[in-house]
């Protein structure tokens, strides 16, 4: 029978010839990886199971990235664990500062993730390397714990739920942040629960690595298991030169059954926003209103990378930041930030009134560099906007992306860039 693109993964990971949604399986696992955050508890699972060395140190990956650099003694001593085990264990490791990134942004970078690969991190937005064709997901600290030790994990079989998107948008500030938030909006927070969404269409073909790795990443924001694109030739572009180790892409078979198949034309897409408090609280920019704005966030693992630094800097080239608004700029890692110091975009970010940071999480989930007070609004580039997820519990986060937050730092309030 014939089977999706994450049914077809997991079938080979599980040395099966096929699976089908809903059967547990043991899985064989390509890369296992963590963080600050959950690394910790990950290794003293580790420990307490009677593991002495991980299955393959080339195939685990620490990154402190939550609340580096170190916010205050609890996270130093939290980064000290991680460099101590990974020492230990021979791990490749990503220092705090001026080596490491953030881990979604990095790890794709660093040709850690390639297509047709099994990968779980004890992160939710794991989910962000599927823009390679990988089945990518997030687990609990003990199974990541597991799977460093074993090189394997039990696995559901999710559903795969198919997204076609059509056309090409008309408006230019239209990416990969407008496609799944719209889609958000259309199928609700848990409208793809333990299912895999996997994309496809014009819209989707054509659009860059950069917004395939912010669709891919938002997938969980749908409830979604994972989010997967078919590798194509922009995935192999992209990997020429990075890859860690050899790969085989897999494509879904074109008579492959689907949960359900959702088709929509994104023509004539606006940018969009999620308002508080849920990720799918979507509207057009247009139908925002107006909103006030204390803070705009650009970055993350969500729209870290170079071209979204790019965007933001098309919008506020030749304007300055509102004086009643902080902009905060986080590139996604070294790399990126030394790309974007060359193409002069640093130098139009800050010369617009942005301060740019070193690569971190630590806005995102309210963690350090940008915290909201109470009452204060915000509009970020980030994934989430839960009540109080970046600062206190009456400070409010809308989504959005880069070229909508660097208008809504210049006017002072939530604006499409067109209306500058």
């Amino acid at each position: 029978m014939s089977m999706t693109l994450t049914e077809k993964i997991l079938a080979a990971h599980a040395g099966r010839e096929r699976v089908s949604p809903g059967e547990l399986v043991n899985a064989r696992v390509d890369l296992a990886l963590a963080n600050d955050i959950t690394a910790p508890v990950a290794i003293k699972a580790f420990r307490e199971m009677g593991a002495e060395r991980v299955f393959a140190p080339e195939r685990v990956a620490l990154v402190p990235d939550h609340f580096t650099p170190n916010r205050d003694i609890q996270s130093a001593e939290q980064a000290k664990l991680l460099r101590d085990f990974a020492r230990e264990q021979n791990l490749p490791y990503y220092y705090e500062v001026g080596r490491m990134g953030i881990e979604h942004c990095l790890i794709p970078e660093e040709g850690l993730a390639l297509p047709g690969e099994l990968i779980v991190g004890a992160d939710s937005h794991t989910c962000t390397y599927g823009a390679l064709g990988a089945f990518a997901t997030g687990v609990g600290s003990t199974d990541l714990a597991a799977a460093m030790a074993l090189g394997e994990l039990w696995l559901r079989v999710p559903e795969t739920v198919k997204f076609v998107l059509h056309g090409r948008p008309r408006n230019r500030w239209v990416g990969g942040k407008d496609y799944i938030l719209f889609l958000i909006g259309q199928v609700g927070v848990d409208g793809c629960r333990y299912q895999a969404m996997e994309f496809h269409g014009q819209a989707v073909a054509e659009l860059p690595l950069d917004g395939r790795f912010t669709m891919a990443n938002m997938a969980i924001e749908a409830g979604a298991k994972n989010g997967i694109f078919p590798p194509d030739e922009a995935t192999l572009s992209y990997l020429a030169g990075r890859a860690k180790r050899p790969f085989a892409p897999v494509h879904p078979d074109p008579d492959a059954g689907y949960a359900a198949v959702y088709e929509y034309d994104v023509t004539d897409l606006e940018p969009q926003v999620a308002f508080p408090f849920s990720p799918a609280n979507v509207r057009p920019v247009s139908a925002a209103g107006h909103v006030p704005v204390d803070q705009v966030v650009i970055g993350s693992c969500t729209n870290g990378r170079l071209s979204d630094l790019r965007m933001a800097a098309q919008v506020l080239q030749g304007r300055q930041v509102h004086p009643g608004v902080r902009c905060l700029v986080f590139p996604g890692t070294p790399r990126i930030y030394r790309e974007a110091l060359a193409e002069g975009i640093i130098e139009t970010l800050v010369g617009a009134g942005a301060a740019v940071s070193t690569p971190t999480c630590g806005p995102c989930l309210g963690g350090h560099l940008g915290i909201l007070a109470a009452g204060e609004r915000a509009v970020s580039t980030t994934n989430r906007n839960f009540r109080g997820r970046m600062g206190h519990v009456t400070s409010e986060v809308y989504l959005a992306g880069p070229a909508v937050a660097a208008a809504s730092a210049v006017a002072g309030h939530l604006v499409s860039p067109e209306e500058l």
